[in-house]
């Protein structure tokens, strides 16, 4: 089968690999769609600890292809999204119900064979049936995941005000859940005007054009709108400089909540005399956990509409033109289609 593989950092190939075999319990996909991340933009210059030879790609739809044995509940043609992470469940991070950070974690596309291929192989118990979904809803399952987990993390209290930085996949994900777990108000503030009228269009009650040459008059407007500051302010562009903006933007008694993932070398100064003086809370949120359940039933229920996300779609032999198109602010999300 044909696939992406990786040797080292920046160092990519499209072969021919040998196509896998599901094991006991395990299931193997004919990938039909997966999405194309931020997190494989990092994965491409060697952050986030890939293991290779490594294939990245974890937003995947299948279609199951063949049974391992002992393996009840699906069957051949039947097509599934896949949940990516898995943990062992009896490491310290599991039994404190963290197994994103489980101590023997296996994710794949990151350190596990992913789904930039042909064909993947995962666990029967990981796959979900989306037979009812289209295929491009369907691929926004995993990214849906991980914002409702950091939904989780945030715990909204009802009522808020809240400001987005960024209009990617995940800051429209992000806007419209907001709205239903308490957000009294929604803006989303960001550079290009046509992702804030996807914004606009899926329920952001405010947008604000930001110039980046220019941050400052988009931070007076951002002022005029909520002149205490927003009780809540999300960075989902995994800017420093815009991460640098948010606690001046934050209400006293706010939170500033760091969504985005930067460059690991990435620093950012906060003064901690002002998050003592104005009682400031500052949180992150990692992947997913326990929520891809719900992600699906969001995308099934109409809780996160995904008309115009999806913006770019390439073949596997393009996979350099997608993680180009990372960068291009003509694109919302790339998918690739082996």
């Amino acid at each position: 089968m044909k696939a992406v593989v990786y040797d080292q950092p920046r160092s990519f190939t499209v072969t021919e690999v040998a196509k896998p075999h599901p094991g006991p319990g395990e299931v193997r996909l004919r990938v039909v769609l997966a999405g194309v991340c931020g997190t494989d933009g990092h994965l491409h210059q060697g952050e986030f600890d890939p293991v290779y030879p490594l294939t990245p790609g974890h937003e995947i739809v299948g279609e199951v292809d063949q049974l391992g044995d002992g393996v009840t509940g699906l069957s051949a043609g039947q097509r599934v999204v896949l949940d990516n992470m898995q943990s062992c469940g009896m490491c310290p991070s599991c039994r404190r119900a963290r197994p994103a950070f489980c101590h023997q974690l296996v994710a794949q596309g990151v350190n596990a064979p992913g789904g930039f291929a042909q064909y993947i192989v995962g666990p029967a118990g990981k796959c979900h049936p989306v037979d009812d979904l289209d295929v491009e809803v369907a691929v926004l399952a995993e990214p849906t995941a991980c914002v409702m987990h950091g939904l989780d993390v945030l715990g909204l209290p009802p009522g808020s005000d809240v400001l987005v930085f960024g209009a990617g996949p995940t800051g429209l994900v992000l806007a419209q859940l907001l709205r239903y777990v308490g957000a009294a108000r929604v803006t989303v503030a960001a550079p290009t005007a046509f992702k804030l009228e996807v914004a606009k269009a899926h329920g952001a009650d405010e947008t604000v054009q930001v110039d980046r040459s220019d941050p400052e008059t988009s931070t007076k407007r951002l002022r005029e709108l909520a002149p205490d500051g927003f009780d809540v302010v999300i960075d989902a562009t995994g800017s420093v400089d815009v991460l640098s903006r948010c606690v001046a933007l934050t209400r006293d008694g706010g939170t500033v909540f760091v969504y985005g993932m930067t460059e690991e070398s990435a620093q950012l100064t906060v003064s901690p005399y002002e998050i003592f003086r104005r009682e400031l809370v500052i949180k992150g949120s990692f992947s997913q956990a326990y929520s891809f359940d719900r992600a699906i039933s969001a995308l099934r229920g109409g809780r996160v509409r995904t008309e115009g996300i999806i913006t770019h779609r390439f073949g596997l032999d393009d996979y350099g033109a997608a993680l180009a198109a990372l960068g291009d602010s003509a694109c919302i999300k790339a998918v690739i289609q082996p």
